[in-house]
């Protein structure tokens, strides 16, 4: 595991508190700098490489209060921002994630932003650049982001296509980190943290892993996540046999079509034994 350990502030409870991520190069140091500098921040990066965890790790890290929003065709700019609702027969203005988050002076997470609808685009771009403002027309309010306040959001550039993509207009707004599987022997050791089963039992479902990732773009839309490998794992070690975790792990969810599912088990086999 590299990078720089995690600071000592309010002793062994604290450290406890902060999520586990083994950094894989230098993402700690530049989402350190982003957020000092007051700079939004775009991870790209494949399905269960360690996204999420990552932002929730430097929250913790920072500590700053984490919002995480998962978007979605449906999420509207009025799911972000907020909206007048009815309450005990008053009519009452009820902030969003977004806006909740820039009052805070926390950071506001975006998952698979390119889900959301392109109206939501539009209501970061104000956060983007160096106004850092949130207007709220409904109420008539404009909210300055105090410097405790980060944007980050994130997509997976494997799943893009011409409706669903990030402009270039939007993505230059951002720095941006690219994230990937993290090297095999990385890759065991937080496998083994995870899931608890010895780093001898997770080495071989790496190794497994790596060659299920070699058919993405062929017979697979997605490579195997660090996700799954943990949950076959984790399966293994409370007890399950092996191969019934494999399938259910590492087989069944890649695939909904018969022939493919009984080519990863015969790679499973080879690989395996």
């Amino acid at each position: 595991m590299t990078g720089s350990a995690v600071p000592d502030r309010g002793g062994a409870a604290a450290a406890a508190a902060v999520p586990f991520y083994a950094p894989v190069a230098n993402e700690c140091a530049v989402f350190e700098a982003a957020h000092r500098l007051h700079l939004p921040l775009l991870l790209k990066g494949p399905t269960g490489c360690g996204k999420t965890r990552f932002v929730a790790h430097m929250a913790a890290r920072l500590h700053v209060p984490l919002i995480t929003i998962a978007c979605h065709d449906d999420l509207t700019a009025a799911d972000l921002t907020g909206r007048y609702l009815l309450q005990g027969g008053e009519t009452v203005w009820v902030d969003g994630p977004l806006t909740r988050a820039v009052r805070a002076g926390g950071i506001c997470y975006l998952d698979e932003v390119v889900e959301a609808r392109k109206d939501v685009t539009v209501v970061l771009h104000p956060l983007t650049d160096d106004r850092r403002i949130l207007p709220l027309e409904r109420t008539g309010e404009t909210l300055a982001a105090p410097p405790g306040f980060m944007l980050v959001v994130s997509y997976n550039p494997g799943y893009q296509n011409i409706l669903k993509s990030l402009k270039p207009s939007t993505r230059q707004r951002f720095l941006a980190l690219a994230f990937d599987f993290p090297p095999p022997d990385q890759e065991v050791e937080i496998v083994a943290h995870e899931s608890g089963l010895a780093r001898e039992r997770c080495r071989p479902l790496v190794q497994l892993a790596g060659r299920l990732r070699s058919l993405k773009g062929q017979d697979l839309e997605e490579g195997v996540s660090t996700r799954l490998i943990v949950y076959c794992a984790s399966l293994i070690a409370a007890g399950m046999k092996h191969d019934l975790a494999v399938e259910a792990a590492l087989v069944e969810p890649l695939s909904d079509d018969a022939d493919v599912r009984r080519g990863l088990v015969d790679i499973v086999r080879a690989v395996l034994g």
